[in-house]
């Protein structure tokens, strides 16, 4: 398939335009590097340096020989969506392209602004992008598991059978973020539905859990293939950011009693489950739902594993107990299904011992860069 990554220079965006093109797919990417001036914005750099889109796509083609489109500019202005679509006309779309931090979303005014206007812009414009030079093209939206919020009843794949009052009828799952971050990711499941009712679009959401790791069989020909790791509060995910800390000598921060359970997977799983809801397409007319994830940790028990791990390869890690900057249950009930992709063929990859050694043994070499004043923001909702 011809397939174009919006946010292709992301974490995910960019070890997923690599695994496509050796599963023989021709991609294309784009990227505004929002995240990046993001980061420079609020003085938070990741572990390591990261080239920019053109330099990786240039050393991507010395190893694998293939040549990735690369297009610069901004998905929330139109005559730029033209200008990428009329020059590659993708058979399918994945979008990454939105601010993706929920403790960024609730910085400020001015941060709650652009990640309103951006996603929701951005999503708008791929909808109507596909329907003027694409309608049969499939799109495969990232959606979080934080969508859902944390309800006292299981949690289905997006879709909810009610009866009332003697009748029945399918509605999308109920769902409470617990950021504005997430209520944009409500919005456009919101928006993509609307638009796959009225005009016959294909869409597969994916509520994705938060993503951990940095090794994919891509990556592992070159150290400068590497995805972004950030280890700060405003755009680490959790288990990145315990492994960092567990490294630099620093209490691993969990928030409040450490309850709080959600549905995690590795940057490995991440790739194959876009790519098996892109080589499985969603039927015109349908939006598809998967929960994206591979098993669920409380933040207690991940902050645990770390602490076995380190302990075992020398380290002293502590785990230390702070207030809680977000507005969350820390103590609930959390049973959600994930059978769909797991239908399709993933086979996941667990949190083992060897991938947290393999990670902290990464993060220790280097060490020398680990800015302890960037791990903890104390960015707070209320």
């Amino acid at each position: 398939m011809r397939i174009l990554i919006l946010g292709g220079d992301g974490y995910l965006g960019w070890p997923t335009a690599m695994h496509l093109t050796t599963k023989g797919h021709e991609v294309a990417v784009v990227d505004n590097y929002l995240r990046r001036r993001l980061c420079r914005e609020v003085n938070v750099d990741p572990l390591f340096e990261v080239p920019n889109l053109h330099q990786r796509c240039t050393i991507w083609e010395s190893i694998s020989g293939y040549q990735m489109p690369v297009f610069i500019g901004e998905l929330t202005e139109w005559e730029f969506v033209k200008e990428v679509f009329r020059s590659f006309t993708p058979d399918a779309i994945v979008h990454y392209a939105e601010q993706p931090s929920a403790p960024y979303s609730m910085l400020n005014r001015r941060a709650a602004s652009l990640t309103l206007q951006n996603n929701l812009t951005v999503t708008a414009n791929v909808i109507f992008a596909v329907r003027e030079y694409c309608p049969q093209a499939h799109s495969v939206k990232l959606g979080t598991m934080g969508e859902y919020g944390t309800p006292k009843i299981d949690i289905e794949e997006g879709w909810l059978e009610v009866e009332h009052k003697g009748r029945r009828h399918k509605f999308l799952y109920p769902r409470q973020a617990g950021s504005l971050y997430h209520t944009t990711k409500i919005m456009d499941t919101d928006l993509l539905w609307f638009y796959v009712r009225t005009w016959g679009l294909r869409v597969t959401d994916l509520m994705q859990g938060p993503v951990y790791g940095l090794f994919t069989d891509e990556t592992d020909q070159n150290n400068r293939l590497l995805p972004f790791f950030n280890y700060d509060e405003i755009f680490g995910t959790v288990l990145n950011r315990f492994v960092v800390q567990a490294v630099a000598g620093y209490p691993l921060t969990v928030y409040g009693k450490g309850g709080q359970t959600r549905g995690y997977l590795n940057i490995r799983d991440t790739l194959n489950c876009v790519r098996l809801s892109l080589e499985n397409p969603a039927e015109k007319g349908e939006l598809r739902i998967f929960n994206q994830f591979t098993e669920t940790f409380s933040v207690n028990a991940l902050a645990k594993k770390v602490r076995a791990v380190g302990n075992s390869m020398g380290l002293r890690v502590q785990i230390e107990h702070v207030e809680n900057p977000r507005i969350e249950a820390e103590e609930h009930y959390y049973n959600p299904t994930h059978t769909g992709l797991l239908e399709l063929g993933l086979e996941p990859h667990y949190l083992t011992e060897d991938t947290l050694s393999r990670m902290i043994d990464f993060v220790m070499a280097h060490k020398g860069r680990i800015q302890n004043e960037q791990i903890f923001r104390k960015v707070k909702w209320a």
